[in-house]
């Protein structure tokens, strides 16, 4: 699909550099940038009514922060002739995500860079409203290396899952567009009702019959992690872009236990597409 509507979400941890990266985004898609500042709200304290004076000093510093971010993203935005929207969102957890759900909803891809990832429940309100409940992909925009929604080489991470071919459908644009894709398999299970004797054949064949170049690696992780696998190798064919899944595992297995897509989330330096 083509990206007209960017989401991108800032918080009050780097937030310019967040939002430069989002703004280098929308103006390459020639696309219009919708941003929410966010902020998480500390609840107060259960039987304290009315409200304590710590508690609502604390409340009226976080607006006072986020509004000076909203009024400076749209000076930024201005001054680089984006059409625009930004929105302050300052709520509770449940309350963001649900926020997050409705906006995404009008989106065509959502984008957070460093800033936000530092903020691990942040991070994973985004998830929730934006990648599960919205159903949007979701962009991570690191800094040290440059992060396009154009690329010319693109990873695909596959092992054969739904997830993995819900962010291939939402790519598939980017692929046709893009001069090679890398699919990539580590450890592929090669029984019948998994990868089949040939890993990756089928969903080559599918891209290929879309106009796209592809090529078919089987990686072995040699116990390493799958995520440091696919990052090192999208360094080594010179990638541009990580496409993949999210979460093959539920949602709180992974939060207890790791995986991927967590380790992904919170560590990763490679520009990652995930969608479910």
């Amino acid at each position: 699909m083509s990206f007209k509507t960017v989401l991108a979400m800032i918080g009050n941890m780097e937030p310019a550099a967040d939002l430069a990266r989002a703004m280098e985004i929308a103006t390459e898609l020639e696309a219009h940038l919708s941003v929410m500042v966010i902020g998480l709200a500390v609840p107060a304290t259960m039987g304290d009514f009315p409200a304590g004076t710590v508690w609502l000093d604390q409340r009226d510093q976080d607006l006072r922060l986020l509004d000076g971010i909203q009024k400076q993203t749209a000076g930024a935005c201005e001054a680089n002739g984006l059409s625009f929207d930004v929105d302050v969102v300052y709520a509770d957890g449940g309350f963001v995500s649900e926020e997050i759900h409705r906006r995404a909803l009008y989106a065509d891809v959502l984008v957070i860079g460093d800033g936000v990832r530092a903020d691990t429940i942040l991070t994973r309100r985004i998830v929730d409203g934006g990648v599960f409940e919205a159903r949007r992909p979701l962009l991570l925009a690191p800094k040290g290396r440059r992060t396009t929604l154009k690329p010319h080489r693109i990873l695909l991470a596959w092992n054969s899952r739904t997830e993995a071919a819900q962010a291939a459908r939402e790519a598939l644009d980017m692929m046709t567009w893009a001069e090679e894709v890398h699919v990539v398999l580590v450890d592929p299970d090669t029984s019948y009702w998994v990868s089949g004797g040939e890993p990756g054949a089928d969903v080559a064949a599918y891209l290929a019959r879309h106009g796209i170049n592809v090529v078919v690696e089987q990686l072995l992780s040699g116990d390493r992690l799958v995520e440091d696998v696919l990052e090192r190798h999208a360094l080594e064919i010179n990638a541009d872009l990580i496409v993949m899944g999210a979460y093959g595992h539920s949602r709180l297995r992974e939060r207890i236990f790791g995986g991927v897509t967590a380790s992904i989330l919170e560590e990763n330096r490679f520009p990652v597409l995930i969608a479910r």
